[in-house]
Parts: structure tokens; C-alpha cells; sequence
């Protein structure tokens, strides 16, 4: 079988919070290089992700993929969970 490439967007992060019923906050972290002064720079942007079973945990790394406007502000559901965070 031959799979089709999706043109969808794929972002890895780490959940900031679980809060809301089936929802996460992941933030994501780019590196870049400055256009004058070539010092790498590090940006960070947060994405509100819908966790259907509420399986995310504060401190888990995992990858989200764009959807469809799920509510006003969420635009992205989670596709899978790269790392756990340690329980202390």
C-alpha cells in the first residue's frame, strides 16, 4: 500500500497544563539563527491541543497535528506521546 503524504502540520512539545476537559497546553520551542548577529535564539509559542482521553500529564513530551477549529482557540489534536514525565 502506498501512503499519502499529509500536508499537515506536526509539532513536538512539552504540556504546560491539563486543566481543561480533553485539553492540553503544549509548548513549542524553535531555534533559529538571528539574520545579523548568528547567535542561535530560542523562541517559544504555546498551542491548545485536544487530548480526547485526558492522557496527558504536566512535563510529558508529545507531538500534536493540526485539525480542524475544534473551539476558538484550538486548532490542534494530539497524535501521540513521545516521553512521560517522571513522577516524583
Amino acid at each position: 500500500m502506498t501512503e499519502q503524504k499529509s500536508n499537515k502540520r506536526v509539532l513536538e512539545g512539552v504540556v504546560t497544563s491539563n486543566r481543561g476537559d480533553k485539553t492540553i497546553v503544549v509548548q513549542v520551542e524553535r531555534k533559529f539563527l538571528h539574520p545579523q548577529y548568528r547567535k542561535t535564539v530560542r523562541s517559544h509559542k504555546k498551542y491548545m491541543a485536544h487530548d480526547e482521553a485526558n492522557e496527558c500529564n504536566i512535563g510529558d513530551t508529545v507531538r500534536i497535528v493540526e485539525s480542524r477549529p475544534l473551539s476558538r482557540r484550538k486548532r490542534w489534536v494530539l497524535q501521540a506521546i513521545v516521553t512521560r514525565a517522571e513522577q516524583l
